[in-house]
């Protein structure tokens, strides 16, 4: 199966009222394995962004001015995500925005017609009721490191979330299992591995392991009868 961990960065929070999408970050998954592909653009709105958000992720208008119109880069987008499954943080405000942008095109495309979508906030919500399911909330909750993210940013939240998504759905990115942490206390802690590490090297047992491993079911199966092992093909 092939994700798309996705973020937007924006103008403001509502595009009904004109609001633009500014930043695109997206990181891919394959058989929930990050491949090391990734997608990243910031994006004119052609109009202000608004104070409050410029709170949020630091980006001005000033920095905006001279990067590419959303058209320009509509295609080559597209077409990264497309098939895909998307996953994404309160998946309504994102895919919201992208189908504004999108509907000003000639193409008219939604994303729903041509990607699925996963809202980790619905999941999260419905694993921990009346909590508080916000990305630092579940990055504080699984030990995922996010002390790089003093603003918001698209790339950066898609690195964070993927790694989260992974953990909120029983899959597992990195555990460093420490006796104790900084502060004294037990834990652990998740560490991303790059995508391009090399393959884990497979141990066969050898001839006498077998060996041994045949007299130890033999044992159990006097005791507690037939065992799955010797039902394997082989």
């Amino acid at each position: 199966m092939r994700q798309i961990v996705l973020d937007t960065e924006t103008t403001g929070i509502d595009p009904a009222a004109g609001h633009r999408i500014i930043e695109i970050g997206c990181v891919e998954l394959v058989e929930r394995r990050l491949t090391g592909r990734h997608y990243h653009v910031y994006i004119n709105p052609e109009r202000e962004v608004e104070a409050e958000a410029v709170a949020v992720h630091g980006i001005t208008d000033e920095y905006l001015r001279d990067k590419p119109l959303f058209k320009d880069v509509a295609d080559e987008f597209f077409a990264f995500i497309k098939g895909a499954e998307l996953v994404i943080h309160n998946a309504a405000f994102d895919v919201g925005f992208m189908d504004a942008e999108f509907a000003r095109l000639p193409s008219g495309l939604k994303t729903a017609d041509h990607c699925g979508i996963v809202d980790t906030l619905a999941i999260a919500r419905a694993k921990y009721p009346g909590q508080r399911n916000s990305l630092d909330a579940l990055c504080k909750r699984y030990g995922v490191d996010n002390s790089a993210r003093e603003l918001h940013g698209a790339l950066l939240d898609a690195e964070i979330l993927a790694d989260v998504y992974l953990l909120l759905t029983g899959g597992q990115t990195a555990l460093s299992l420490d006796a104790g942490s900084a502060n004294g206390e037990g834990g652990s802690q998740v560490r991303r591995l790059p995508a391009d590490r090399k393959p884990l090297p497979v141990l066969r047992a050898d001839s006498s392991e077998i060996e041994a491993h045949d007299k130890l079911l033999a044992v159990i199966e006097k005791v507690a009868g037939e065992t799955l092992w010797s039902r394997l093909p082989e």
